[in-house]
């Protein structure tokens, strides 16, 4: 794989070459119109090699910084509620699950490409992957290794890396966990698959090299300005009063600054060195080794100049590297897609409209209300940006899709964490919740914008938000306990803790269909029928060559659907029956809380 020798040249192409100017292509890349993402974290996606899983003190560092209880690595396929011998101390669930490991691995994600190929999807989205103590990795430690426990021999990488000034590039070694990085970056792009990850570029963790060197040396620190010191430490006084600013005050994730032209000069430098070393490894000016693109966490909390000299980076190493912004409601969309910024957004607007109307009951809105938001999308965000909006219904910041149907009437990514909401239901949802699920996704996969699964959506995980929607991957091939147990104390079912073949297959189907059908990726879009009335929506998929017609029935009882078009021939790609329109519309029934799939398979020209 990646060599030290081929480390030193990218570093000598970085330094000799990066503040060339170049002409940069800021249009969306098109390739990022034709994708289905799923979004994968890590750390609690598949143990592909149990050999290299954290250790007690691999965990130093992070919250809730207990470094005397006892500690195990975590068992996979328990009850997710349920406290393992070493965490029945007296401190709870909600204490010890931050500090579980499960030891999901870049390994576990090479092992599984065929079942993410098998599914359809073809690009994939990583949570951070970052040297950190944590399971989340928000708090990075680095920003140019890779988590020694993703890849194999972390006790080798933490000496290796002893000899490193991280201000150097010269110095860097290529760890195992770097290499084995590179090499799922390849295998992802020999299926044809796309990868792009996480980007903290806001805060880092309070085990991060130059915050480190900071509380050690204090003012003497070279990075001392590199983050909000609101106290240095007097060495007087018996007390430690060194202080600082966190990202909304945490203390774990130390905030960097910024000022009107952008990072701290030599804190943005050490960021330009790892960019290019995830986006072009070896340095050879050819990027299709390296990432094809960032999502960028707590976008709005990084101001323009930040993000338009990482754009500007980016772009130079990779011009059709994609950029994609955590914003949740910023209704000023436009000046974060107006080409200089981000490509595109996580979607959360189409989450939170698509769950008040199809999960909730009694605030649930009407059609007409759910296209004016969605015409509101279109009518402001650019063209090329709507195309490539992931559309997502849950993330690793919400409660699962599943969770939210059963626990419907409640805002978007609100109540719905135990601690907050002490009645959320933790069950497994019924057939009728699956069945509502369904008709979300086939909504998801056929609208303006490109899927976004969460993992272990499509096996039929649910679960309340941070820390239950992180659950171990639901695996067919392992057996689960029985989820039994409420973390509150409170009664609950026994439910049963198996892979749903039954909803992977729909997902599958639907992803297949859409893959193979370009119109749904990049086709015009157009309302056919709104009505109120029976919650009945339908819209159309158009370009040159075909149309197809999407019908969605929202409604608790059948309706019928009229198909309009004298001469017609549509085909329901769900079920394979034709609809041919004789006169000049044909009535078709559409069950509850379901939808069909129609193409244009014929138009006859009257004589």
């Amino acid at each position: 794989m990646k060599t030290l020798s081929s480390l030193i040249l990218f570093a000598l192409i970085v330094l000799g070459c990066s503040e060339a100017k170049k002409r940069i292509d800021y249009s969306v890349p098109e390739w990022s119109k034709k994708v289905v993402w799923y979004q994968i974290f890590p750390e609690r996606f598949y143990n592909g090699n149990p050999h290299n899983d954290p250790q007690f003190s691999d965990i130093i560092g992070s919250w809730p910084h207990d470094t005397t209880s006892e500690w195990h690595r975590s068992t996979w396929t328990a009850d997710w509620y349920a406290l393992e011998p070493w965490e029945r101390d007296g401190q709870g669930f909600y204490h010890h699950v931050q500090r579980r490991r499960y030891g999901g691995d870049l390994d576990g994600i090479i092992k599984k490409l065929d079942y993410l190929q098998e599914l359809g999807v073809n690009a994939l989205y990583l949570n951070p992957v970052f040297e950190s103590p944590s399971l989340h990795k928000y708090d990075a430690s680095s920003y140019h290794h890779i988590d020694d426990n993703f890849g194999p021999n972390p006790e080798l990488n933490k000496e290796r890396i002893k000899s490193e000034d991280p201000m150097d590039p010269k110095t860097w070694v290529v760890t195992s966990a770097d290499s084995l990085f590179f090499e799922l970056i390849g295998e992802c792009h020999d299926r044809n698959m796309k990868i792009i990850i996480d980007g903290v570029w806001n805060h880092v963790g309070m085990t991060f090299w130059a915050f480190r060197d900071v509380v050690k040396n204090q003012q003497q620190s070279p990075y001392k300005d590199w983050f909000m010191i609101t106290a240095w430490d007097d060495p007087e006084t018996a007390a430690f009063e060194f202080d600082y600013k966190g990202w909304w005050d945490v203390r774990e994730l130390p905030e960097l600054v910024e000022d009107s032209t952008g990072f701290h000069r030599d804190a943005w430098q050490y960021m330009k060195y790892s960019i290019q070393k995830w986006m072009d490894p070896n340095g050879d000016g050819d990027p299709s080794d390296g990432i094809d693109g960032w999502r960028l966490d707590v976008a709005p909390e990084v101001g323009f100049p930040a993000w338009k000299k990482f754009r500007d980076h980016v772009r130079s190493i990779n011009s059709q590297a994609y950029l994609s912004g955590e914003i949740w409601w910023d209704d000023d969309i436009q000046k974060w897609l107006q080409g200089d910024v981000f490509d595109a957004v996580m979607n959360y607007r189409f989450a939170h409209n698509c769950i008040r109307f199809f999960a909730n009951e009694q605030n649930r809105i009407s059609v007409s209300a759910f296209l004016d938001e969605f015409n509101d999308i279109r009518q402001t965000y650019p063209k090329e940006s709507q195309y490539a909006l992931q559309n997502l219904l849950d993330s690793h910041d919400t409660d699962r899709l599943a969770s939210m149907i059963i626990n419907n009437d409640r805002p978007y990514g609100q109540d719905h964490r135990l601690t907050d909401n002490p009645d959320y239901k933790v069950r497994k949802p019924n057939a009728e919740e699956r069945r509502i699920q369904k008709l979300m996704v086939l909504f998801q996969m056929t609208w303006l914008g490109c899927p976004m699964v969460y993992y272990g959506d499509e096996a039929g995980m649910w679960g309340a938000s941070d820390p239950d929607e992180r659950k171990p991957m639901l695996w067919p091939e392992l057996e689960y306990a029985d989820e039994t147990i409420h973390p509150l104390g409170k009664n609950r079912p026994r439910d049963n803790n198996v892979f749903d073949h039954d909803l992977f297959g729909y997902y599958q189907t639907l992803i297949n269909l859409r893959q193979s059908n370009p119109v749904l990726q990049t086709g015009e879009l157009e309302i056919y029928l709104a009505d109120d009335d029976k919650t009945l929506l339908a819209f159309q998929r158009m370009n040159s060559k075909d149309t197809m017609m999407v019908c969605i029935n929202n409604d608790e009882v059948d309706h019928i659907f009229p198909l309009k078009g004298k001469g017609t021939l549509w085909t329901d790609f769900l079920s394979g029956q034709e609809h041919r329109v004789v006169d000049e519309t044909s009535d078709i029934t559409i069950p509850a809380k379901s939808g069909m799939i129609l193409e244009l398979k014929r138009r006859d020209t009257p004589k």
